[in-house]
C-alpha cells in the first residue's frame, strides 16, 4: 500500500485487492481511494476490463483514477475473470458470465464500509461496452455510467461486421485477444502464477472462429446489444466518442433513445479525450467529475441543463494518414442529436451529384484491392492509421461529383443514400464514401458506409440477390460533423470492394447503378464555438524506464511477378520497466494482408504477436499467430500459440477450423 499527499484529499493505493465471487473465483482489483474513506465513505467508480491493470492499461489509469480519488471517490480497476491477476477463465467478450461477475463486483463494492453505496461505471471500448450492458441489467447500486467509444449494436458496427460485411478486424482483433489472453499473472502477486498461466494457455478460446460462426444478426449478437431495449438503461448515461474512431454512431443513438442521456464527440481517435489526438483535447476529467458529483453525490452541477449533444464540427482539411490537430468549433443541440436537422437531396446522375434528378447508368466493377486508402478500421495505436488521400481508390470506383459549392455547408448527422442497383452475381458488397474534393483534386474522406447486399432487407435473414434484377437498397453512412467550404466539391465514390477493411465477396462481380439519391443532413452554419470545455487535466504520468522505443510502420508492396498486393504493418509497442514495482513488459504486432486485384479468392490475412514479461530472473514470452483465407464456400483459419519461460518452450497449441460462408 502506498499513500500520497495533495491539496485535496489524501489517497492510498491498493495494488491487489481481492474480490471473491460467489463461485469462489478471486478477482484482482487495483484501488485508489481517500485514506479517510472509512470515516467519510465515498462513491465508487468502477472500470472493469480484460486488459491487465498491472501493465496493460497502467499508462491511462495513472492519469485518470488518482485524479478522481483525490476528489472524493474510490476508483476501482478490476481485471476480468481469466485476465491479468484475476483467477478463472474467460470464455468470450461480453459473455453473460462477464456481466454476472460485474454485478457481483458492484454489489460487493456498494456494501463496503468505505463506500456510500453509490457506484458509477466507466470505460472506453470494452469498458464502454460492458458499462452499457451492465447498466441494462439494472443493478440497484449502479447510478450512472460514462461510456466511451462503444456501440449499442454488437452486429451493426463493432469490430466483427459492418453493414453485414465481414470486417478483417474480426480476425485482426481476434488475433490480438489470442495474444493478450496468453499473458501470465504477475509473479510478484501470485505464488501460483505458473499454474494459472498454464491453465489459461490450455483453455483460452480462439475467438475469431466463434465470431465467424455467427454471420448474421442472431441471438449471439442481440445479447449485449442495448438497442434491443433502451428502456432498461435506467442509470444516467454520458456517452463520449471521436470522429477519428470507428465507433461514431453510438453517441447520437444513445442521445436520441435514452432519457436524460448526454453526448460529446470530438475529433479524436480511440482514446480518452484528455490525452487523445487529434487535438483539441478537453478537460474530460472535469466534465466526468460533474457527472459523477451530480449522480453519485447528489450535488447540483448543472449537467441536466447541458445541451444533449455537444460535438466538434471539423473544418475541411488536406488528406493525411495522421493528424495532430483539427481546426473547427464546438456546436450544440439543446434537445436530441441530429434526427431533427433538415436534409438536402442530392441525386446521382450521369453528370455527377446534382440537386435535380437525371438519367443515371453507371457500372461499378472495382478491382479487389480497392480500399487501400481506408486506413485502419479503428485507429488506436498512434501510427499512420487514418484514411489518406482517396484519389487512388476513387480511380478504382465510380465517382459522382457535385459542382463547386456555392455556400459553405455544415454536414451534421448520418448521410443516407438510396440506390437502384443491379448485380450480375448473387453475392455482392458495396462501399460508399463521401469525400471533400479540393480544387487540385485532393480527396479527403468525410464519412463512409458499407453494405452486404444480401443484408439489404435486414441482417437477421440475409438472402441472395437475383442477378439481372434491379433492386432498391438504402445505406447509411457513419455520423459526422464536417464543414465543406464554398468552392469545394462533394464526391460520392462507390465501389464493390473495400480491401483490406472488408473481406471480399466470393466472385468479382459488376453492379449497375440506374438511379440514386443522397439525403444529406445539414445544419445552419455555425459562426463560432457554441460551448466550451475546461483545458485537459490529469495526474502524474506512469513512471517507467524505456528499454525499447515504440515505432510503427505501414507500407504497401506490389509483387510485379505475381501481381499480388501486400499491406505490411508492424507496430513495435516498445518495452518498459515499471519504476514502482519493477515488472517489465513489451509487445510487437505484425500483420500481412494480401490480395490479387483480379481474384477475390486470393485474399489472405496473417497476424503475429509477441508478448514479453520479465520479473527478476523470470523471463516469459508468448508468440501467437493467426491466418485466414477462403474459397467460394468456406473460410479457413489456422492459429498457433507458443509459450516460453526463460527461453524454453513450455507450451504450444495449434488450432485449425473450417467455417461455411453464409451469404458472405
Amino acid at each position: 500500500m502506498t499513500s500520497a499527499s495533495n491539496a485535496l484529499r489524501e489517497i492510498e493505493e491498493l495494488p491487489d485487492l481481492g474480490i471473491v465471487l460467489s463461485d469462489g473465483c478471486r478477482l484482482s482489483a487495483r484501488v485508489w481511494r481517500p485514506v479517510d474513506a472509512g470515516d467519510d465513505p465515498v462513491p465508487v467508480i468502477l472500470e472493469y476490463l480484460p486488459y491487465r491493470k498491472r501493465d496493460g492499461t497502467t499508462a491511462r489509469d495513472a492519469l485518470t483514477h488518482p485524479w478522481f480519488a483525490k476528489r472524493g471517490y474510490a476508483c476501482v480497476r478490476v481485471d476480468m475473470r481469466g485476465n491479468g491477476d484475476s483467477e478463472g477463465l474467460m470464455e468470450d467478450e461480453y459473455a453473460l458470465q462477464e456481466q454476472d461477475d460485474a454485478i457481483e463486483v458492484i454489489e460487493w463494492l456498494a456494501a463496503q464500509p468505505w463506500t456510500n453505496g453509490n457506484v458509477g461505471m466507466m470505460g472506453i471500448s470494452w469498458g464502454g461496452f460492458n458499462s452499457l450492458q451492465v447498466a441494462a441489467r439494472e443493478p440497484e447500486a449502479l447510478k450512472a455510467i460514462i461510456t466511451l467509444c462503444s456501440t449499442v449494436d454488437r452486429f451493426a458496427d463493432d469490430i466483427h461486421y459492418k453493414g453485414g460485411c465481414l470486417l478483417n478486424e474480426n480476425m485482426g482483433w481476434g488475433a490480438t485477444m489470442w495474444s493478450f489472453s496468453s499473458r501470465a499473472p504477475d509473479p510478484a502477486l501470485r505464488d501460483d502464477w505458473r499454474e494459472m498461466w498454464l491453465d489459461r494457455l490450455e483453455n483460452e478460446p480462439f475467438l475469431p472462429s466463434l465470431w465467424l460462426r455467427h454471420q448474421r444478426r442472431d441471438e449471439y449478437w442481440r445479447h449485449g446489444s442495448v438497442c434491443e431495449d433502451y428502456s432498461k438503461l435506467k442509470a444516467k448515461v454520458l456517452a463520449v466518442g471521436g470522429w477519428g474512431d470507428s465507433y461514431k454512431n453510438a453517441v447520437p443513438q444513445l442521445v436520441e433513445n435514452v432519457e436524460g442521456a448526454k453526448g460529446i464527440i470530438g475529433p479524436w481517435i480511440h482514446k480518452y479525450p484528455h490525452f487523445a489526438v487529434p487535438e483539441p483535447r478537453i478537460g474530460f476529467l472535469q466534465e466526468a467529475l460533474r457527472w459523477w458529483d451530480q449522480w453519485l453525490k447528489g450535488k447540483d452541477t448543472g449537467v441536466e441543463d447541458d445541451p444533449d449533444y455537444r460535438v466538434y464540427l471539423m473544418d475541411s482539411v488536406r488528406p493525411a494518414t495522421w493528424y495532430t490537430e483539427r481546426a473547427g468549433r464546438w456546436i450544440t443541440e439543446a434537445e436530441g442529436a441530429t434526427a431533427h436537422l433538415p436534409v438536402q437531396d442530392w441525386y446521382l446522375t450521369d453528370a455527377g451529384l446534382a440537386q435535380a434528378a437525371g438519367d443515371c447508368n453507371r457500372l461499378v466493377a472495382s478491382p479487389a484491392h480497392c480500399g487501400a486508402a481506408a486506413g485502419e478500421y479503428c485507429a488506436i495505436w498512434l501510427g499512420p492509421e487514418m484514411p489518406g488521400d482517396q484519389r487512388g481508390d476513387d480511380a478504382l470506383s465510380v465517382c459522382f461529383d457535385s459542382q463547386p459549392l456555392a455556400e459553405t455547408t455544415d454536414i451534421v448527422g448520418a448521410p443516407k443514400i438510396t440506390f437502384t442497383i443491379t448485380s450480375d452475381k448473387p453475392q455482392a458488397q458495396i462501399a460508399v464514401r463521401l469525400c471533400d474534393l479540393d480544387a487540385d483534386g485532393a480527396s479527403t474522406r468525410i464519412t463512409y458506409g458499407v453494405l452486404n447486399l444480401s443484408h439489404r432487407d435486414g441482417p437477421a435473414e440475409p438472402k441472395a440477390l437475383q442477378p439481372g434484377m434491379p433492386t432498391e437498397i438504402t445505406i447509411s453512412l457513419d455520423h459526422i460533423a464536417y464543414r465543406l467550404p464554398r468552392g469545394h466539391r462533394m464526391r460520392l465514390s462507390v465501389s464493390n470492394a473495400y480491401w483490406p477493411l472488408l473481406w471480399p465477396s466470393p466472385e468479382a462481380g459488376k453492379l449497375t447503378i440506374s438511379g440514386g439519391r443522397m439525403a444529406l443532413p445539414v445544419r445552419p452554419t455555425a459562426n463560432g464555438d457554441e460551448c466550451a470545455f475546461p483545458p485537459p487535466d490529469a495526474e502524474k504520468p506512469w513512471q517507467i524506464e524505456t528499454l525499447r522505443e515504440a515505432t510503427s510502420t505501414r507500407r504497401t508492396e506490389i509483387d510485379q511477378v505475381t501481381g499480388e498486393v501486400h499491406l505490411l504493418i508492424e507496430d513495435q509497442m516498445g518495452k518498459v520497466r515499471d519504476l514502482e514495482h519493477g515488472l517489465i513488459n513489451g509487445e510487437i504486432a505484425r500483420e500481412r494482408w494480401t490480395i490479387h486485384p483480379d481474384d477475390p479468392l486470393s485474399a489472405k490475412g496473417f497476424c503475429h504477436w509477441t508478448q514479453e514479461q520479465e520479473r527478476g530472473d523470470i523471463v516469459l514470452r508468448t508468440e501467437t499467430s493467426c491466418s485466414m483465407w477462403s474459397d467460394a464456400t468456406t473460410f479457413y483459419l489456422e492459429a498457433k500459440l507458443e509459450a516460453y519461460e526463460n527461453e524454453k518452450l513450455i507450451y504450444e497449441r495449434s488450432v485449425e477450423d473450417r467455417i461455411a460462408r453464409d451469404h458472405l
